[in-house]
């Protein structure tokens, strides 16, 4: 606190906020001279989700995930496929009041393996997700953060702690496209993927290929080398079709051939499991076997077929497949 003025430290944009001033997420305030969230146990989005949907494919598959947001985010991603709840102020969503001792046991009487903090940006409305996780681990319930990763360290250290699984959303490999396509940077969204690893999160991450913004090719290359030599080649990589949304919607929707070259430039740069989403094509859901190359889990959007698993390795050969499985 400095004075009337008081800082968030929760991720890099470090605001500084006068009485009554709201942060650049909308959601957390000084009030009083104390830094407060306005959307604690407020969600204004709920649903009971495919596990796959959001994407996670090497976590639990087959089961749902209790799935929730607030209002608000800490990036402006001119693309935002759900800007009308992360690109508002709470009091502009229709919210419910539901606690975190609510949503695990509604989580459990819904028969669902995991809660998905999701749809908006689970780091801002850290609070909840932080206290929801909690109780969810005591309650044997697993936690899922589907998120931009764009939050200082030592918040995201204690956030892992709790966390099982994190889709981290790295939507570029360009810093120029993180400040002027979302209002974010690079560089602490590639620190929170190591972090995560580090602290034994199951770590998947989603790249939404958007045709003229983010498809260079080199680009890309450079952004699997990246993952390849900071976490290794066992963590999946979801490639991802583009729909025009928000404010581009001047730009069509990703060519199929766009992603299919990017999924076979990760593929020979070394990564085991590299996915299409968004995008019917053949083959490109499935988990293969890095080893002996026989096909492991059968998946058709978020409906998933025969699973050649045992005990967490390939049913043919026995390579260990890097995941959480049931």
């Amino acid at each position: 606190m400095m004075g009337k003025y008081v800082q968030c430290l929760l991720c890099p944009k470090k605001c500084v906020l006068g009485l009554e001033e709201r942060g650049d997420c909308r959601v957390r305030i000084n009030y009083q001279g104390e830094l407060k969230t306005l959307v604690y146990a407020k969600p204004c989005s709920m649903h009971i989700d495919p596990v796959e949907k959001k994407p996670m494919f090497h976590f639990l598959p087959g089961s749902t995930a209790f799935s929730l947001a607030t209002a608000g985010c800490n990036l402006h991603c001119k693309f935002c496929q759900n800007w009308e709840i992360s690109q508002v102020n709470p009091e502009d969503t229709r919210n419910e009041s539901f606690s975190p001792e609510q949503l695990v046991e509604t989580a459990l009487r819904s028969g669902c393996l995991s809660i998905a903090y999701t749809y908006s940006e689970p780091i801002i409305f850290y609070e909840y997700t932080y206290d929801s996780s909690v109780l969810a681990k005591r309650a044997g319930i697993k936690n899922i953060l589907v998120t931009a990763g764009f939050i200082n360290e030592t918040p995201w250290r204690k956030l892992c702690e709790v966390s099982d699984a994190a889709n981290i959303d790295l939507k570029s490999f360009s810093d120029d496209f993180y400040r002027e396509i979302c209002g974010g940077q690079l560089e602490p969204i590639l620190k929170a993927i190591k972090v995560a690893v580090e602290m034994g999160v199951m770590v998947e991450l989603t790249n939404l290929i958007i045709p003229t913004l983010n498809d260079d090719m080199e680009m890309i290359k450079r952004m699997c080398g990246w993952i390849l030599d900071n976490i290794g080649p066992e963590y999946p990589l979801h490639f991802s079709r583009f729909f025009p949304r928000y404010q581009i919607q001047h730009l069509p929707w990703t060519p199929e051939d766009t992603l299919i070259q990017a999924r076979e430039i990760a593929l020979r740069q070394g990564l085991y499991y590299v996915y299409i989403g968004n995008v019917d094509v053949e083959g490109t859901e499935d988990t293969y076997c890095p080893n002996c190359k026989k096909r492991l889990i059968e998946r058709k959007g978020y409906w998933v077929g025969e699973v050649n698993l045992v005990n967490g390795s390939c049913k043919f050969c026995g390579q260990r497949i890097k995941g959480v499985w049931a």
